[in-house]
């Protein structure tokens, strides 16, 4: 999606530690809504207004009084008024990827321009899901649909169809939205979907009853699918062909969209700029309405990424005339059109005869069917919903849980010597070097809005230590010109040093993919001059979101700890010192395998997860990589020491029964599977967690399947997270955690056909060091 975000004019007029205040006298105009009393012209007694009918009964009513023209004006995300009907402007694009993003002027977004000036800012996704807590997520996604709702509320939004989250698999670390994924895993991603469209929605973490009888926003997963690239070497996302097997299909890139519809209903879906296997995301009947609506029983709107319907003409060339594009999204089961392609050229399509009025009512029952589930054709806002209002925007708790979240997120890659955490005591010496320490827009990453305060890391420093010395180092991020003698001067002369480097959205965003993973221009010569000199190791801070090659720091003595915060969000600051002094121990774990430079030699378009070692591809990600690695998925420390022990597994050795005789080729199918099988096999995994230090500390227990040989049968994974549970734990605390495994859904992987099958032999159950072997059979029925 184009991103049209104009975050530096508004931060301009943001300090750095600034505070929104809200003008309590100020009226805001109502939202707008339908099917009240007072409507002009009345619209009572219609059909569509009935609160009691199903809802699918009320939009076919509503799609049965409209002329042509005005069904054609619905298609678009600037959905036009129908006055006659007492139907209201609609903007259906608004976006909350880790907070509420900016009103622009095409009158997308929220405005902040009117009584309320700012709204939470959470980390980005990336350092969110390091957190493994998926009660965080949905609490995190709760507050954020919350505040949506209140500023529509207050009149400052024209929509309430949120196009979030971003569920794509990270799966090259150049690539510049890789920060707004939850990483590379499918299990993790489709786990946090499932907690981020319940919490966008309104919807409880176990699945409960929807709260007034609507959903409190609509969330659109997206992008749909296979879409992992921005620009690379002459390639770019409105026109890449993503060349992917049935199998890397079936259990990376489709679980977390499978898993957001059938298991987070989520009420919206975006399909991607990029082809398929030759075919455009948007004019995919196999995708969209074969496996999306069929398949997984999706039941929301589909829209197009902005401008993809034109471009299946324009520059892919799939459709032959620009009513041929039309016809083949509207046919493919879009039913939205972010941009002008189907207000421009349905009419002549129809007049054509290439696609017919029935093709636009049932995108059109699709789309009001959402609008009415959002309460938005009951009347006035009332209820729990329509209480939400200018006291629901930044309020204190949803502060302190931004802060939370990024306490939780960090995550310590290094503590040479336990360096970290320094001493409270205030009267040392620190300097503070680094371009990303006080510039308080690089803590929100993109897809941001003005935030409620914000506290950069320097200002979270200087709040622990009276004689703080800051130095800038490099001119920019960029980092093309230093001041390395400055640098290692104030080094010199304090007793500690926290280097804050990194990156920020001119080296990763939409549309800008990385060309390398090391750290830009003079960065890395700015850091080690300034460690050499260093009177004790350093403190590395980096700020980025996808992975660097920082192998240099981890080799080097006199870099004693180095911290990954992500982009933290509005109270990275703040978070990133409390860490640094002790006042919290650090638990995250990464979501994303940190590769070494050479990574980049392997073109960002090959699509491929699997290794082959004939021809030197290596493999992506921790479940198929076979290369060096600077840091591993899963890998973070703390404060204090973890022990895991396996405690009990009641079942070890699984003899299921299948009907066919795949069993034969050293796998079985998971769907040809005995009536009860997958059932039967289900069992429980109890793990004891002892921290053994003196320092309590929460952090993630993460439970893989290890193969006990990789390569053979159909190539499986040669590690797999099969579940993850955040624990806290006081010092010397033993607790208990238990997983609940199901092997048809948590052992399986895909064939070359695309079939989910498990592999049969020996594995093994991997809790940190501790192992547990494991044995799987399959006889026939």
């Amino acid at each position: 999606m184009r991103h049209i975000i104009h975050i530096i004019a508004i931060l301009i007029s943001i300090t750095c530690s600034s505070t929104f205040s809200i003008n309590a006298t100020h009226q805001p105009k109502l939202p707008p809504f339908s099917c009240g009393s007072s409507s002009t012209p009345p619209t009572r007694p219609y059909l569509f207004c009935d609160a009691g009918l199903p809802v699918r009964e009320r939009a076919r009513d509503l799609v049965s009084r409209l002329t042509l023209d005005e069904k054609i004006s619905q298609l678009v995300d600037k959905a036009a008024a129908v006055p006659r009907l007492g139907v209201p402007y609609y903007e259906w694009w608004t976006e909350a990827l880790h907070g509420l993003a900016f009103f622009d002027e095409a009158e997308t977004g929220f405005s902040f321009d009117g009584v309320v000036k700012a709204a939470t800012s959470f980390p980005q996704n990336i350092l969110t899901a390091s957190t493994f807590d998926a009660d965080l997520w949905y609490r995190i996604a709760k507050v954020i649909g919350r505040e949506a709702r209140a500023m529509y509320n207050e009149g400052q939004a024209n929509g309430l169809t949120i196009w979030s989250p971003n569920i794509n698999i990270f799966r090259d670390p150049r690539w510049g939205r890789g920060q707004e994924t939850p990483g590379e895993d499918p299990l993790l991603t489709a786990k946090y979907a499932i907690s981020v469209v319940r919490g966008l929605q309104g919807d409880s973490s176990e699945g409960g009853a929807l709260k007034d009888g609507h959903l409190q926003i609509s969330a659109c997963c997206k992008h749909f699918t296979a879409y992992d690239l921005e620009r690379w070497e002459g390639y770019d996302r409105f026109t890449f062909n993503a060349n992917v097997t049935k199998q890397d299909m079936a259990d990376t890139y489709q679980p977390p969209f499978k898993s957001c519809i059938e298991d987070g209903k989520a009420s919206g879906l975006m399909c991607a700029y990029n082809l398929v296997n030759g075919v455009p995301n948007c004019a995919d009947y196999d995708l969209l309405t074969k496996t999306a609506r069929g398949e997984w029983g999706f039941d929301g709107y589909i829209v197009s990424d902005c401008d993809a319907a034109s471009l299946i003409f324009k520059k892919q060339h799939y459709a032959k005339s620009e009513e041929e594009a039309v016809a083949d999204v509207l046919k493919a089961g879009m039913d939205l059109n972010c941009g002008t392609q189907l207000a421009n050229y349905t009419n002549s399509a129809v007049s054509k005869g290439t696609v017919s009025v029935s093709d636009i009512d049932r995108a059109l029952e699709n789309l009001f069917s959402v609008r009415m589930r959002l309460g938005l054709f009951n009347g006035p806002p009332s209820g729990t919903y329509g209480k939400l209002g200018r006291a629901d925007v930044c309020a204190p708790e949803h502060q302190e849980l931004a802060l939370e979240a990024a306490r939780q997120g960090i995550v310590l890659l290094k503590n040479e010597r336990k360096l970290l955490p320094l001493s409270k005591a205030r009267k040392g010496s620190l300097a503070v070097i680094g371009p990303n320490a006080n510039v308080s827009k690089t803590l929100l990453g993109d897809y941001s809005g003005p935030p409620c305060t914000t506290v950069t890391p320097l200002q979270g420093l200087m709040s622990y230590v009276e004689d703080v010395k800051f130095e800038q180092g490099c001119d920019t991020v960029n980092c093309s010109s230093a001041d390395v003698k400055r640098a290692a001067e104030l080094a010199t002369s304090a007793d500690h040093v926290v280097l804050v480097m990194g990156l920020d959205q001119t080296q990763e965003t939409e549309y800008v993919d990385r060309k390398n993973l090391v750290l830009p221009g003079m960065q890395q010569s700015l850091i080690m001059s300034v460690a050499k000199t260093a009177k004790k190791p350093v403190v590395l801070v980096l700020l980025c979101g996808g992975p660097v090659d920082v192998s240099f720091a981890k080799n080097e003595a006199k870099i004693g700890s180095i911290l990954w915060a992500g982009y933290p969000g509005q109270a990275g600051g703040r978070a990133i010192a409390e860490i640094i002094f002790g006042d919290y121990n650090p638990g995250g774990r990464l979501t994303m395998t940190w590769y070494p430079q050479d990574f980049v030699k392997i073109p960002m378009v090959d699509m491929r997860m699997r290794a082959d070692p004939t021809s030197g591809f290596p493999g992506r990600t921790y479940r198929f990589y076979r290369g060096e690695k600077v840091f591993e998925f899963g890998y973070g420390l703390s404060y204090t020491t973890y022990s895991y022990k396996i405690v009990s597994v009641s079942q070890s050795k699984f003899d299921l029964k299948a009907s066919s005789s795949t069993s034969d080729l050293g796998y079985v199918s998971v769907q040809e599977l005995g009536p009860g099988s997958c059932d039967k096999a289900r069992f429980s995994v109890i793990v004891s967690v002892k921290n053994k230090g003196k320092m309590a500390g929460k952090h993630p227990v993460l439970l893989f399947l290890r193969r006990t040989q990789y390569g053979g049968g159909v190539g499986s994974p040669m590690k797999q997270l099969v579940g993850f549970q955040p624990v806290r734990t006081d010092a010397k605390e033993r607790v208990t955690v238990e997983f609940l495994v199901s092997p048809c859904e948590h052992f399986s992987s895909a064939n070359d056909d695309g079939e989910m099958v498990i592999e049969l032999g020996d594995a093994s159950l991997v809790v940190g060091d501790e192992e547990h072997p494991i044995s799987i059979n399959c006889d026939k029925l």
